[in-house]
């Protein structure tokens, strides 16, 4: 029986999650991407809470990657207000190129140090 493309990120992403987790002083940045749209979020795994969370579904200009270095700076920015200067990274199964490795270029440059 073979595995789908989503049933194999499935996998990789319980892998990661195996040794990946968050605090509140140190929450995870867990990255999603679909076709569409790339969604990130501060997560503080010990409460299960969101500490700040940003998309790009509101923003229709520029490319998919644009988008991406966008969403990347205004969660730096809402963790920064929310007090937040350190976290771990989560890729979410995802290959670290294209627009997840955007994404984590704009936040470091924008303030957030993993």
């Amino acid at each position: 029986m073979s595995t789908t493309p989503h049933q194999k990120r499935a996998l990789r992403h319980r892998r990661i999650r195996a040794r990946v987790s968050g605090s509140a002083t140190c929450p995870r940045l867990a990255v999603y991407r679909s076709n569409a749209y790339i969604y990130g979020q501060l997560i503080d795994d010990t409460t299960g809470l969101t500490l700040a969370a940003a998309s790009d579904i509101k923003s229709k200009k520029g490319t998919k990657t644009e988008r991406a270095r966008t969403v990347g700076a205004d969660l730096a920015k809402k963790a920064q207000a929310a007090g937040i200067t350190q976290c771990v990274f989560d890729r979410g199964g995802f290959l670290y190129a294209g627009r997840i490795s955007t994404l984590a270029d704009a936040a470091r440059e924008s303030g957030l140090i993993f």
